[in-house]
């Protein structure tokens, strides 16, 4: 999921800024795609299911017309949520005006608060957070002053990881959970005009300069009388930063708490080539987001880098499909091998991750038919041992490979000729030249920095581990 809202004094196309935005952060979420124009109070709304060119159509997009703030959204189908009334942002009328959010990230007590407002009368429509944030807000804001002061009163009882976007009829705010879980940063363009997004990438889109990312716990707020940072909620809790966002979610132009991701992923291949070393003829990488750990590891080994697998590009990511047999329908027809490449080599094939190793056996199965002598996997994440409440759409241990085989049972199940991790020691050292202070490993370590919640829905049962597992 991604946010990206702009702010301006002035009437402008906002909702092009908007789309070209979305469209640079359309790799953190393909199911559905939504704009809100705000045009001196009066919103204008539309979102549906698909990509976000898909959705946008120039004519939806001058229908949109032109405005002073506007904010955007675009998110992957979970398993209860892939359908079209769940696109955001969430439009909202309350008695003190109307509000807009949009949302990337997931409550842990989401559950609870439903319930509670439920059972004071509240009616819910959809099955996402950004509707029971926005009930929450609303609550407050009826014995508010202003807005800002409502979503400061919610903060104290959200809890999980968000970074969220709410844009009143004068207003637009900025909000990112207590432990900065979730990446959100802020530019501004030569026109004065001030741009917030999940990533920085998205900020170069519309040529904007990202001025630094939002604290974990602070609000700030963009308004006629200009930017104010409310900081009381700041230093709460202790940072959190999701490691996975350097290791895959994010795109590798990205800067995230001043660290490039595309330097992180390479000092990921460089561990891996220590951790995990093997003679071999060529390294390859799995678009796309394996490519920049392979460069690090062939540097590292000395290796010779290579061209190895082609990326369709008009399929998006199978990781964040719904449903395992769409993941695997477009398995097949996302990558082709690079024979050339290929043909009698030994290879050493650098991944991002491996979760459910749906993609393996496919990729493994190709470069054999492409002639590989030898196969060597490497991840350049640590296994993925435990479900994620915080936004990846990883259900139950039983989705994920490594609660089930070790990497030598993969390796002959995938057909390969070896499997080899990131160690977990080293997972947090890749982007030790920024400045975050900490980060999220539960999904591959089980340390969860917030309590797990009891009642999801969803079944996350264990799996019994191998008992010779490494």
């Amino acid at each position: 999921m991604a946010v990206f809202g702009i702010f301006g004094t002035e009437t402008a196309n906002v909702a092009s800024s908007v789309y070209y935005g979305l469209y640079a952060l359309q790799h953190r979420g393909q199911a559905s795609s939504g704009i809100v124009v705000n045009d001196d109070g009066v919103f204008h709304v539309y979102k549906d299911s698909g990509l976000v060119n898909e959705v946008f159509t120039p004519n939806v997009l001058n229908a949109l017309g032109l405005g002073q703030i506007a904010v955007g959204n675009v998110r992957y189908g979970t398993a209860d949520t892939k359908d079209r009334i769940n696109a955001e942002p969430i439009v909202v009328n309350h008695s003190k005006g109307k509000m807009a959010i949009s949302l990337d990230g997931k409550l842990v007590n989401g559950a609870e608060l439903k319930r509670e407002m439920e059972l004071q009368g509240s009616i819910f429509h959809t099955g996402n957070d950004a509707e029971i944030i926005s009930a929450v807000i609303i609550k407050e804001r009826i014995s508010s002053a202003s807005i800002e002061e409502a979503v400061c009163k919610a903060v104290d009882k959200l809890k999980g990881a968000y970074s969220l976007l709410v844009m009143s009829p004068q207003k637009l705010i900025a909000v990112r959970d207590l432990r900065g879980m979730h990446p959100l940063c802020y530019g501004q363009r030569a026109d004065g005009e001030y741009v917030v997004a999940s990533e920085s990438c998205a900020l170069n889109s519309v040529g904007a300069t990202l001025v630094r990312d939002i604290r974990p716990g602070e609000i700030m707020v963009f308004s006629k009388e200009g930017i104010r940072s409310i900081d009381e909620h700041c230093g709460k809790g202790e940072e959190h930063l999701c490691v996975f966002e350097y290791l895959y979610t994010a795109r590798p132009d990205s800067i995230i708490a001043d660290c490039s991701v595309h330097l992180a992923r390479k000092r990921a291949g460089a561990v891996l080539a220590a951790a995990h070393p093997v003679e071999a003829d060529v390294v390859i990488g799995a678009p796309d987001s394996g490519i920049d750990a392979a460069i690090g590891y062939a540097e590292a080994s000395g290796i010779p880098y290579g061209l190895g697998l082609i990326k369709n590009k008009y399929i998006g990511r199978t990781f964040i499909d719904p449903g395992q047999n769409v993941r695997e329908d477009k398995v097949r027809i996302k990558l082709n091998p690079v024979r050339e490449t290929i043909k009698d080599k030994r290879v050493i094939l650098v991944d991002d991750s491996i979760v459910r190793g749906t993609t393996c056996i496919r990729v493994v199965k190709l470069l054999r038919d492409a002639g590989a002598k030898e196969i060597h996997i490497r991840s350049s994440a640590p296994e993925f041992l435990n479900p994620c409440y915080y936004g990846t759409d990883i259900g139950s241990k039983a989705e994920l490979i490594a609660c089930k085989y070790t990497a030598q049972e993969m390796a002959k199940l995938f057909g390969a000729d070896s499997v080899g991790f990131l160690p977990l020691k080293d997972v947090c050292k890749l982007a030790e030249s920024g400045t975050c202070k900490g980060y999220c490993t539960a999904c591959f370590s089980g340390d969860y920095p917030t309590e797990i919640p009891q009642n999801t829905g969803v079944n996350k049962y264990d799996c019994k581990i191998s008992e010779n597992k490494n």
